[in-house]
């Protein structure tokens, strides 16, 4: 409010007056609510914190009493001896360090071995083709031996070092001034900023098809999981769009959040089985099984508890971890929740949205200030949701194939704000579109278990090594 609209409150009646403090009161609730969430109570990133004292973390597992560290039985890691070394040196002692006397011609009764494990010096090979040329000694026709396919230029980089660029580009997300001087300090050659470009270009041309395959396997899986993310495109607010499996991921960009870009991605509406994703209600429009997040339950849960100061919260909280805990335990065995158990858990649910509503009954229009209906808060709206998507929330229980939260989904994505606090923006949309093909790929690599750089490698050389991904996902 300005000073010159704070003056006219003098020429006001009683009632506009008490509706203009109403009015404030209410902004002040919202604004002391903005300050006083953080990424412990509520979705906002930890980067959001700011510099202030962040709050001390808190896990939502509960305690087992067992000690920190490895547990007993867990079989620890550590170096081995090799039992074929790629090279020996023998050391032997030439005199004795006891009494100083030769030791030249003893025979050596034994060996103590010691190994050193050292990745040698790395130099650039020079492979040069050499095309013999010829003439038929029938027809006089001059011939000349073929250059392997892939060898196009006089000179030119080869796929192993292309698949390094890609890698350093796309997985570690290191810039690509940086890229350039790993490969001078590492390899002793500079690679130009353009070639670790056309090196990223190059792999996402090899991988066309890759974006159709993971959004079959996606469609045909039985529980995915979505999210998406802002990112920055030339300065302008693009979105970058998630969806997940245990074994597949696909990004997708778009310049739109909602039901526009879920329409042209073309995964959501076509998806049929169990859907994770946050309570966002783009998501609830399509004709999919929902499953609600529970970690994002449990941030507003915490929000309502600490700075709201609501008992039952707390309960929802207990209620939820125990819930799952007592599933996965079952899960351990081989076996789903009991039906009586899962009964009074949902009784207990009911029971603790009942206390609820107690303490935060429905507003009521204020007839006398002609206010109309007030709006029905944070609180409200978070026991509604839970009230009217029980079984969305508590469908975890209902099948060991059920998440309890989006949390793959998000580790997914996580990458990508990783990427944004580097690079800072992708300076063209193309640009983001090759990145969301490039990093789908590698983390659906990475998550059936090959070696990135090798799958790299791989695409580059012309193999379409996902077709056999499919294998691992049917075992």
């Amino acid at each position: 409010m300005k000073r010159e609209d704070a003056e006219k409150i003098y020429d006001l009646g009683k009632d506009a007056v008490v509706d203009l403090i109403l009015q404030l009161v209410d902004r002040i609730e919202k604004l002391e609510a903005q300050l006083k969430k953080d990424s412990h109570n509520s979705s906002k990133p930890p980067s959001s914190d700011g510099l202030r004292k962040k709050p001390k973390t808190r896990s939502s597992r509960r305690q087992t009493g067992k000690k920190t560290g490895g547990q007993e039985g867990h079989k620890g890691k550590t170096l081995e001896m090799s039992e074929s070394p790629d090279k020996i040196i023998r050391l032997s002692s030439n005199k004795c360090a006891c009494c100083g006397k030769s030791l030249k011609g003893c025979a050596s009764k034994g060996i103590d071995r010691r190994q050193v494990f050292e990745i040698p010096e790395i130099e650039l090979e020079v492979t040069e083709y050499q095309s013999e040329i010829n003439d038929c000694p029938h027809c006089g026709h001059e011939n000349k031996g073929e250059f392997p396919e892939n060898v196009t230029k006089r000179t030119q980089y080869g796929n192993y070092l292309h698949s390094l660029a890609v890698y350093f580009r796309n997985y570690e997300l290191i810039p690509t001034e940086r890229t350039s001087e790993i490969f001078e300090d590492i390899f002793g050659v500079r690679l130009s900023e353009g070639t670790i470009v056309n090196s990223t270009k190059r792999c996402a041309a090899k991988l066309s098809g890759f974006k159709n395959w993971a959004k079959e396997q996606i469609l045909d899986s039985e529980v995915a999981y979505f999210d998406e993310t802002g990112i920055n495109i030339n300065g302008k607010l693009h979105w970058m769009h998630n969806a997940s499996t245990p074994f597949v991921t696909s990004y997708n960009v778009h310049k739109k959040r909602g039901g526009e870009a879920f329409n042209e991605i073309g995964i959501l509406p076509e998806y049929r089985g169990k859907a994770m994703h946050d309570h966002w209600v783009p998501y609830l429009r399509y004709e999919c099984e929902h499953l609600l997040c529970n970690a994002h339950h449990i941030r507003e849960l915490i929000f309502a508890f600490e700075e709201e100061k609501q008992p039952w919260a707390k309960k929802m909280i207990e209620l939820l971890c125990e819930a799952k805990k007592h599933k996965e335990e079952a899960a351990a065995k081989g076996e789903n929740l009991k039906s009586e158990t899962i009964k009074l858990y949902e009784t207990r649910y009911k029971r603790i949205l009942a206390q609820g509503f107690r303490n935060n009954p429905p507003p009521v229009p204020d007839v006398d200030l002609k206010r109309g209906r007030k709006k029905k808060g944070k609180i409200l709206s978070l026991l509604e949701r839970l009230r009217d998507y029980q079984t969305e929330t508590l469908a975890f229980m209902y099948g060991a194939d059920i998440p309890f939260d989006n949390n793959l989904a998000e580790r997914d994505i996580r990458m990508v704000k990783v990427q944004q606090k580097i690079s800072g923006l992708f300076r063209s949309f193309s640009g983001a579109e090759e990145f969301c093909l490039i990093r789908s790929f590698l983390s659906t690599a990475r998550k059936q278990g090959y070696n990135i750089i090798d799958a790299i490698h791989a695409i580059l050389k012309g193999e379409d090594i996902y077709l056999n991904f499919s294998v691992k996902i049917a075992e």
